[in-house]
């Protein structure tokens, strides 16, 4: 089976998704939670949550990054399959948010790994979130296909 045929498979499936909490107020892991529940059922679209890095398209980070914490970011970024997406949720994993002046904060999740999609709000509403992680499908969606081109290039 080459690329594509996997690409078409693949999409007829859910892209999964890993969130890790990098160290926040712990508001938009709740907004993020009611995402999953039946009011807003991110599932709908295809999308499935799952605990294991090897098995996640997407990454979604909230809170800010510290110093202790970059490692882990980055190692559970590494863990994971190409082609992947990076959502930062909040304020906080964009910028450091109210706690960037901190001495232990280095600052958004993008000091530490590519960011794909910024979902703004402190806390981020539940729609800003799923809008969010739709337009991070898109993307991987655009990976796979550069991925496609690039094997038929070699061929």
């Amino acid at each position: 089976m080459g690329l594509k045929e996997f690409i078409e498979k693949s999409f007829k499936k859910s892209p999964w998704v890993i969130h890790y909490d990098c160290g926040s107020c712990n508001g938009c892991d709740i907004e993020l939670l009611s995402c999953m529940t039946p009011l807003y059922d991110m599932e709908r679209f295809g999308m499935v949550n799952v605990g294991n890095p090897k098995h996640a398209d997407i990454l979604v980070v909230t809170g800010t990054v510290n110093h202790k914490n970059k490692v882990v970011l980055k190692n559970i970024y590494d863990q994971m399959p190409e082609p992947k997406v990076v959502v930062a949720v909040g304020v906080c994993a964009a910028t450091g948010g109210i706690f960037r002046e901190c001495y232990n904060v280095v600052g958004g999740v993008d000091k530490v790994i590519p960011v794909d999609v910024y979902v703004p709000g402190c806390p981020a509403k539940p729609e800003a979130i799923i809008d969010g992680l739709y337009k991070a499908t898109e993307i991987l969606k655009e990976k796979y296909d550069k991925m496609a081109k690039a094997e038929e290039v070699l061929k």
